[in-house]
């Protein structure tokens, strides 16, 4: 026993782990009291029956709190690190007169586990860049990923123009997003399935009026006597309100197929759909993770913003299409009573549907209207809140994309203040924002080529598009409304 202890206490493991954590190493103890207490030491005693020196317990590791360094600690437990020795060898072999003249090292990384490599840019930047990533790809495989980003801290700017650059270094594990987990595929099938069920009671409720009678008297009247009504009943009633449940699906998953759509010709990967129910509008869109890292901001921009522009596309068609059959007298049947007042929530929906409708028919207590109008209004009203320049949304990413992460930062913080208040969304504010400071609040990761230039209609297209979502979701007060002639006002 005491020769195994001594083997254990010598063993290169028990070493390593010690320095590396800066622990006391483990020493095999005599039958002596003072060493059997003794902190960091195997203990051993004497056997009553045995051989003096002889324990009967097995030996164990005892070591003290406050001798762990809990920087080591963090380091060990934390992601793996870039090696030095390939440090020395890409700024031997990569970087030099030609390319990029090396003048100072800094921590790169959440966790600071990469290097960012700090100097003076020696050419064009896209053909360094490349450059640099064939000659990194050629010297260590695909050990690592190389990352062109602004200088931090930058004075002025380069002087062939646009920001001064730096070459961060990250092994490929630790930048690279991990795989599709079984779980997470159990959880986007959950989450479907509740989107599924609220797009329905959506339906439901827009369809509430046209309850049968037999059914409205049974459960309001207290005095109700008898069976209850034949159950039967209710299938027509469900079936006429599963059009608004297919039209909001609908436009939600144009929306998830406008992404694939554009990340599929750049070879991104995305990851499932994770839908988030909501019984107001039947969804609030869906949470898709990038699964591969992006190429450059154009890529970021493209595929964040083809996505609300499907789902755009298709609702106001639908909305408009909705209020054309809303003005026809021979589809009367198929039409839905609504409070006018719904109509005050988008300051752009409303005057559309004013102007489509007619003063008369919108200055009215109700309004009669198609299913594909309340379908379409929920889309809209859904993409314009994804297109909010916040965090990882898609208006989020496509700012980012566009004019970088201190632009968000600031439009965040504008987007938060306009969500907290109520000038966004209305009622709906308060729910949105808790759902993007929980899931949603996190910038983008940056892109490989996270400089170079998106161009300047791709900016004027986010500029239309964000002033186009304040449009939809700011509401109308009732003095607006009652001028503009979009519902009726009653006054107290």
């Amino acid at each position: 026993m005491a020769a195994a202890a001594a083997a254990l206490a010598s063993s290169p493991i028990v070493h390593l782990t010690a320095s590396r954590l800066r622990l006391p190493r483990p020493t095999l103890a005599s039958a002596s009291a003072s060493e059997r207490t003794r902190s960091g030491s195997f203990s051993s005693s004497s056997s009553s029956s045995g051989t003096p020196g002889i324990s009967n317990e097995p030996p164990f590791l005892s070591f003290s709190v406050d001798n762990i360094d809990t920087v080591k600690l963090l380091e060990l437990l934390g992601p793996e690190k870039v090696d030095s020795a390939d440090v020395k060898a890409i700024k031997e072999k990569l970087f030099g007169y030609t390319t990029f003249w090396l003048t100072r090292e800094e921590p790169f990384g959440d966790l600071g586990e990469g290097v960012l490599f700090i100097g003076n840019l020696r050419g064009k930047r896209e053909e360094i860049f490349a450059k640099l990533q064939r000659q990194l790809r050629e010297l260590t495989g695909d050990k690592y990923n190389l990352f062109m980003v602004e200088e931090p801290n930058s004075e002025g700017e380069d002087p062939r123009g646009g920001p001064r650059v730096s070459f961060g270094l990250l092994r490929r594990e630790v930048s690279e997003p991990g795989p599709t987990t079984l779980w997470q595929y159990v959880i986007s099938l959950l989450l479907f399935l509740l989107t599924v069920f609220s797009c329905v009671e959506l339906g439901i409720a827009s369809k509430i009026s046209s309850l049968p009678p037999e059914i409205v008297t049974y459960f309001t009247d207290p005095n109700a006597t008898g069976p209850p009504p034949d159950m039967q009943l209710l299938l027509p009633f469900v079936e006429s309100a599963l059009p608004v449940a297919y039209g909001v699906l609908a436009v939600q998953l144009f929306h998830e197929v406008g992404h694939f759509l554009a990340a599929f010709p750049k070879k991104v990967k995305l990851s499932i759909p994770f839908f988030i129910p909501n019984f107001t509008l039947g969804t609030f869109g869906a949470i898709t993770q990038f699964k591969s890292i992006l190429p450059d901001k154009k890529t970021m921009f493209d595929i964040s913003l083809a996505g609300p522009l499907a789902g755009a596309a298709l609702s106001f068609s639908m909305f408009f299409v909705g209020l054309l059959l809303s003005s026809n007298p021979a589809g009367a049947s198929d039409l839905v009573e609504v409070p006018s007042k719904l109509f005050q929530g988008s300051l752009l929906l409303g005057l559309v549907s004013r102007a489509t409708l007619g003063y008369s028919a919108m200055h009215a207590a109700t309004v009669a209207i198609h299913p594909l109008v309340i379908a379409g209004w929920c889309g809209l009203t859904t993409t314009a809140f994804n297109m909010l320049p916040v965090g990882c949304l898609d208006g989020g990413r496509a700012l980012q994309g566009a004019f970088g992460k201190d632009a968000l930062f600031g439009f965040g913080l504008t987007t938060y203040s306009l969500l907290g208040l109520g000038v966004l969304g209305g009622p709906l504010s308060l729910p949105w924002g808790l759902y993007v400071l929980i899931c949603q609040r996190t910038p983008e990761k940056p892109c490989l080529n996270d400089v170079s230039d998106v161009g300047t209609w791709r900016r004027a297209a986010l500029i239309v598009s964000v002033f186009l979502v304040v449009l939809t979701l700011i509401p109308l007060w009732d003095e607006l409304a009652e001028d503009l002639g979009v519902g009726l006002v009653t006054s107290f």
